[in-house]
């Protein structure tokens, strides 16, 4: 399942924005899914995601936008 950056973005500051990530997290584990959070930015979502239980993380709080070429 993918979190959109929608949600990532105020999951520190915004409390129903906080629930509605912890409860996909929550629903997608509960089908035998992973879950992938885009829009990661900063290490205060990265430690929310990772603390909910959240198994893959993708932002710049890793990296910009690469090309093929790049990641090669």
């Amino acid at each position: 399942m993918k979190i959109d950056r929608s949600l990532v973005r105020d999951i520190v500051t915004d409390p129903e924005d906080a629930s509605i990530v912890e409860a996909i997290i929550a629903w997608s584990h509960s089908l035998g899914k992973a879950v992938v959070a885009e829009g990661v930015e900063t290490i205060e979502q990265q430690q929310f995601l990772y603390d909910q239980g959240c198994e893959f993380i993708q932002g710049y709080r890793y990296s910009t936008p690469v090309t093929t070429r790049e990641f090669a």
